[in-house]
């Protein structure tokens, strides 16, 4: 179910939903291919295990909520574009957007150059959007524009068509950015959330493919999202394990599987149509459709849902959260 639930037993990492990675979408701007859209949801508002409302503050605060960009296909960092959350002095939260370029993932708060400064984290339905030179920005709750069947998930696979994710809502970093800013027309991305209460910068989620972490990384899940994509080759037995269960592959062909789903990273080539999992992501893209014909050898295709109703034709594209 996307990696909303990512945490053992579909809890949350660290059994905290505010650092629970959810989507990553990537996809070029309606009408002006110089830029692009990207998007990253994280703090589903309800969990199932255990089952019910999640905090209702958006992000954790000393946190960074990161998007990152590989430009060269090593599958290691760039370029970052880094949202540091932190309380308002009055109450409510504010963002800070950094853009940090370097192939380094130890943090200190303040790296990189500030695109951003202390704007208001949006709680309501209003959209608190922010333009800055050619940067437009948003960080807050959002309706979760993911669709899927998730009782039916944890059912064996038994669909009735009932989205749980129709009424629920996420916190969203959703960035407009020029494409020449991305540095390269072929780009590797993925998304992660950092804990700083320590006094440490600590890894929480990570990840890019929908899917993957619920269902395939199985008890080295927390050394999974620990990890970062460069190293993902040592994760290839465990997901291709999984695949020999679930979908009743060969070895050699689970291990083939696995190979192609690991480094987990999401191609992205800015100006060009977005379709998941070849190029970005789009918003009404059906990923759990790609996954589960993956996850069972093509033995299900899909959960039979659509996109959701509410999303907007412009920025910031997400519909507003739901009461």
């Amino acid at each position: 179910m996307s990696h909303h639930f990512a945490g053992p037993d579909f809890g949350f990492p660290g059994g905290d939903a505010r650092f629970n990675f959810t989507d990553l979408y990537a996809f070029p701007k309606p009408g002006d291919n110089s830029k692009s859209i990207l998007i990253m949801d994280s703090h589903p508002s309800f969990g199932v295990n255990p089952p019910g409302p999640t905090p209702i503050e958006p992000f954790a605060t000393n946190a960074l909520y990161e998007i990152l960009i590989d430009t060269d296909g090593d599958a290691v960092v760039n370029i970052a574009y880094s949202v540091r959350i932190t309380a308002a002095p009055g109450g409510g939260q504010v963002a800070t957007l950094r853009r940090i370029e370097g192939a380094s993932l130890n943090r200190t708060g303040d790296d990189g150059k500030i695109v951003v400064d202390g704007v208001a984290v949006s709680t309501g339905s209003d959209s608190k959007v922010t333009t800055a030179g050619d940067v437009r920005f948003f960080a807050g709750r959002r309706s979760d524009p993911f669709f899927f069947d998730a009782g039916g998930a944890i059912n064996n696979l038994t669909f009735t068509g009932d989205d749980f994710f129709i009424d629920k809502n996420v916190a969203s970093i959703i960035l407009e950015v020029p494409n020449a800013a991305l540095g390269s027309d072929n780009l590797k991305i993925w998304a992660r959330t950092v804990d700083g209460s320590s006094g440490k910068w600590m890894q929480v989620d990570r990840g890019a493919r929908a899917s993957q972490v619920p269902f395939l990384a199985g008890d080295q899940k927390a050394a999974y999202i620990a990890a970062e994509p460069a190293n993902d080759a040592q994760f290839v037995t465990t997901f291709a394990h999984s695949l020999e269960h679930s979908g009743g592959y060969t070895p050699e062909e689970a291990t083939r599987v696995a190979s192609a789903m690991l480094p987990d990273l999401q191609p992205y080539r800015p100006g060009t149509p977005a379709s998941y999992p070849t190029n970005g992501r789009a918003l009404t893209d059906d990923v759990s459709a790609y996954f589960l014909g993956l996850l069972t050898n093509g033995k299900v295709t899909g959960d039979g849902l659509t996109p959701h109703k509410d999303l907007l034709p412009e920025f910031p594209y997400l519909g507003p959260p739901h009461d």
